[in-house]
């Protein structure tokens, strides 16, 4: 019997392609950015592409005290993609080791529509914080593969009425809410910066940070 073909993505991320993404600015940041001090970030939204073209999302400290940061999203863009209820996302990301580092892949649309496909924080180095705030449910996920500098694979299945995780091919967590028939939203894909509240802000000495996103597909039945 012939093994079945892969599915095929509808949507492959080309980090360099200005037509997929728009850099360096995102209407879930207040008034699109740069900044979003009420949630507690030290970033500074650039649109300069050493900071998220490549696949690797940096972020460098200014005399400000704020941090030049990376952020890419399709809302915005020419091809303007969603991701809609159904689909699926996997993403393979090298996890930063910089204390403060908050990389992030999520969702968003309108104020609303946040699933976190992954959020991290190294202060918190085995966990990975996993979010469908659509509908108010969330897991905190440790293991030992789960730490500074090592890549992780992550895979989010955006169902109608249960959204799942899988984290190196094993599933971590099915929350039994789902996102709704009706649901869709852009992607964004950001390295931010803490500002201290609930989780440590950078050393004095620490002045780059970085983690890096090899490949994101999604995939629609």
């Amino acid at each position: 019997m012939d093994t079945p073909d892969p599915p095929t993505p509808v949507f492959t991320a080309d980090f360099a392609s200005t037509t997929q993404w728009v850099a360096g600015h995102s209407w879930a940041y207040p008034n699109g950015g740069p900044t979003n001090p009420g949630d507690n970030k030290l970033d500074y939204l650039v649109e300069d592409p050493s900071y998220s073209r490549t696949g690797v999302f940096r972020a460098t400290r200014r005399p400000d005290g704020k941090w030049d940061a990376g952020l890419l999203t399709t809302e915005g863009s020419d091809e303007g993609f969603m991701v809609r209820a159904g689909d699926a996302l996997e993403a393979r990301v090298r996890l930063p080791e910089q204390m403060g580092a908050w990389p992030a892949i999520w969702t968003w649309l309108d104020g609303d529509q946040e699933i976190d496909v992954f959020e991290y924080h190294p202060d918190n180095p085995d966990l990975l914080e996993l979010s469908n705030r659509v509908r108010g449910s969330h897991r905190y996920y440790r293991d030992p593969a789960i730490r500074p500098g090592g890549w992780v694979v992550l895979r989010v299945d955006f169902g109608v009425r249960s959204v799942q995780w899988w984290i190196n091919g094993v599933q971590v967590f099915a929350d039994r809410r789902g996102v709704g028939r009706r649901w869709r939203a852009y992607l964004i894909v950001n390295l931010s910066v803490c500002a201290g509240r609930y989780h440590p802000a950078p050393s004095l000495d620490t002045t780059e940070m970085s983690y890096e996103v090899e490949y994101l597909h999604v995939y629609r039945p």
